[in-house]
């Protein structure tokens, strides 16, 4: 379960005023199946699949605690590729030849990081998309 749909879970039991909150209850509420819900809750307490009429109000604590641990892990930022360092080649033979040749020969233990190898991707996926607008249209004939 994510932090977002614990949050949307734990809201939904604060702005019910049923006392006892079932699954199905809750479901009216998030608009997600009960199963589903109960599935996801499952983790807090393994007999909730198995008994429709458990209050969920119970996992009040354990909901709020899962949300404090998730808030606490921080995500590594993820390393994004500005335009302006993808036009400095021009073709995916551009990045070889600059970043994996050495005189003339392509060294194959030269390591490539992540910021190079997203490099790459997007590079091939540009000469993809150019090779896909050169491509005509060609019907076969049926016989």
């Amino acid at each position: 379960m994510t932090k977002t749909t614990a949050k949307k879970y734990l809201s939904a039991i604060h702005s019910s005023k049923r006392k006892n909150l079932t699954c199905e209850a809750l479901s009216l509420h998030v608009g997600i199946y009960p199963e589903v819900i109960a599935r996801d809750l499952s983790e807090f307490e393994p007999m909730l699949a198995m008994d429709p009429s458990y209050n969920l109000r119970e996992l009040v604590p354990a909901l709020e605690k899962f949300i404090e641990e998730q808030s606490k892990e921080k995500k590594e930022p993820r390393i994004a590729v500005k335009k302006a360092e993808i036009e400095q080649y021009k073709s995916v033979a551009d990045f070889v030849y600059n970043k994996m040749t050495i005189g003339g020969l392509v060294d194959r233990n030269i390591p490539l990081d992540e910021k190079d190898l997203r490099i790459l991707r997007n590079l091939v996926n540009l000469e993809l998309e150019a090779l896909k607008g050169q491509k005509p249209n060609k019907k076969k004939k049926r016989k």
